[in-house]
């Protein structure tokens, strides 16, 4: 194809197609339908949620399931305030996503008279949750804004970035070449860090190895690089089920004391792709993480590196190009470091020093695993999540992820799990969320049932706010503002046609799933903390 006339929407729309975007999520209006110019002929599928926080959550889930940006398309002001608390999740957590709105008329900006949706400084208000933020003032200007934050996006840290585009500039004529996808890998360490890193690895006698949700597309190297060191495997929450089901594996919490242990006696602890932040490092507020002997920390992101513990060597890479080197380097496994036997004691340790209310959460967890083998399991900010964010073995890598670290935004899972849905729509996700939490974000069970998504929203019953309750009693606080009413979920269900149960024992649960696994689209069940037997000690 040669040089052909298009509006800017629909140029958008040839460049978003060009580098892989087949899903888009939002809400339009007046000041945004000329973004949607060439929309529906194109391959690109638009999913509306029910409101803007629901669509960038749902991008959340979307870009994780599948490692590409996921999209949103929203109007200007309210639409991207709106959408600012699931950016702010997204850039915590390093997840790519591409945020494209309006903005009033270019002559407009910045003089506040009072037009529609105006902000004072709407690139501004989005800096702070943006990896990049522009103004499009150009329509020739787009080809390159584009690349530039798909590069962004791919060449760094991952996050949100947000271009705004005027109104007056979206129906603009703009003569488009070809468009082409932006390809870029990672930083790739020098050979000197190579050489060394893998020096201390052959000299390390009890090695361990961290992973975060850096190191998540890299399960097949990190147990290759496990299993060469015998050294255990500790996974963050955003990592969880990269080494389902191995020996090597401690699925837990570097918060808890049996991991941070484990840490501590070994000679060499290797950390590839995890910012090793207070909520999954210390999320107690304890200060209680110890100081490593001799720490290696590997991350995409040059900032991230001055963060956080020291490090002996500090590796600026991505983990994937990392492990191709350094393996490539190592010889295969020659000592026996007791790696398996290391990894035994400190779950089993785990799992003694937690409550038996905590063990019985995270037993449902792994019968919804085991029921749902290659399931997903997108939590929001809910007791059982808490339970497994300390200790929960995925049944694969991708498999765990929820809003209860990092940002810790409320009304996360129901729409995350519809974008992770839709990115691997095969695959049965479960969103275990709260009853406080699922009425943030209730009517998105509308946007489930509209786009047939595979989810079973498995409402997690407490009669409010319990953690938070629970936490004012445990600092002499008499609980006030926790307990909210809920309403009648199975009749919610109900009103948009989507099946529900209310289990009155958790032994009713794995039927439950099997039933709604061999059917299309969304399900509800519901357990109650107390009145559903089993469900917690």
């Amino acid at each position: 194809m040669g040089v052909v006339t298009r509006t800017v929407g629909e140029a958008l729309i040839d460049i978003l197609e060009a580098n892989g975007v087949d899903v888009v999520f939002g809400i339009p209006g007046v000041h945004t339908v000329e973004l949607y110019r060439g929309l529906a002929a194109s391959n690109i599928r638009h999913i509306t949620p029910r409101h803007e926080q629901g669509a960038g959550f749902m991008a959340d889930g979307y870009a994780r399931m599948t490692g590409k940006p996921g999209v949103a398309l929203l109007i200007t002001g309210p639409g991207v305030t709106n959408a600012i608390t699931a950016m702010a999740q997204a850039y915590q957590d390093s997840v790519p996503m591409l945020v494209i709105s309006g903005v009033n008329a270019r002559a407009s900006l910045g003089h506040g008279e009072g037009w529609l949706h105006e902000l004072p400084d709407q690139r501004a208000t989005m800096a702070s949750v943006s990896r990049m933020t522009h103004t499009l003032h150009e329509p020739r200007d787009l080809p390159a804004v584009m690349q530039r934050a798909f590069t962004v996006m791919q060449g760094r840290r991952p996050g949100p970035v947000h271009i705004e585009i005027p109104t007056d500039v979206m129906d603009r004529p703009i003569d488009l070449e070809a468009s082409a996808a932006t390809g870029l890998s990672g930083p790739r360490a020098p050979a000197s860090d190579i050489v060394a890193l893998a020096e201390k690895c052959r000299r390390a006698q009890a090695p361990v190895i961290v992973c975060g949700g850096g190191a998540v597309a890299s399960a097949k190297q990190i147990a290759a690089l496990a299993h060469r060191l015998d050294a255990p495997v500790v996974t963050t929450v955003n990592a969880r089920g990269l080494l389902a089901g191995d020996p090597l594996s401690v699925p837990a919490s570097p918060s808890l004391a049996a991991v941070r242990e484990l840490l501590a006696a070994s000679d060499t602890v290797i950390a590839l792709g995890t910012q090793m932040g207070p909520t999954d490092f210390d999320m107690y507020s304890d200060g209680g993480f110890p100081v490593l002997k001799d720490l290696v920390r590997v991350d995409i992101d040059p900032d991230q590196l001055t963060r956080g513990p020291a490090a002996s060597l500090r590796i600026l890479s991505s983990v994937d190009l990392l492990l191709d080197d350094l393996l490539q380097e190592l010889d295969e496994r020659d000592a026996d470091r007791d790696g398996a036997a290391r990894a035994r004691t400190c779950r089993e340790a785990v799992l003694s020093g937690l409550t038996p209310k905590m063990r019985a959460e995270i037993g449902v967890l792994e019968k919804i695993r085991d029921t749902l083998p290659g399931c997903v399991i997108v939590g929001d900010s809910t007791q059982a999540i808490y339970s497994g964010n300390l200790y929960f073995e995925a049944g694969r890598p991708k498999g765990w992820f929820n809003a209860a670290t990092g940002f810790g935004a409320l009304g996360y899972g129901p729409p995350s799990a519809i974008g992770a849905s839709l990115g691997e729509p095969d695959t049965p996700v479960v969103c275990l969320v709260g009853d406080g939490g699922f009425q943030f974000s209730l009517a998105e069970i509308g946007s489930a049932k509209d786009c047939g998504a595979n989810v079973l929203f498995l409402v997690w019953n407490n009669d409010g706010y319990g953690e938070i309750g629970t936490y004012m009693i445990e600092c002499g606080i008499e609980p006030e503002g926790v307990t909210p009413s809920a309403p009648d979920f199975l009749k919610i269900a109900e009103a948009y046609d989507v099946p529900a149960v209310r289990l009155t024992a958790v032994d009713e649960l794995a039927p439950a799933l099997r039933r709604f696994a061999d059917r299309k689209g969304p399900g509800l069940i519901e357990i109650h903390e107390t009145n559903t037997r089993g469900a917690t000690a």
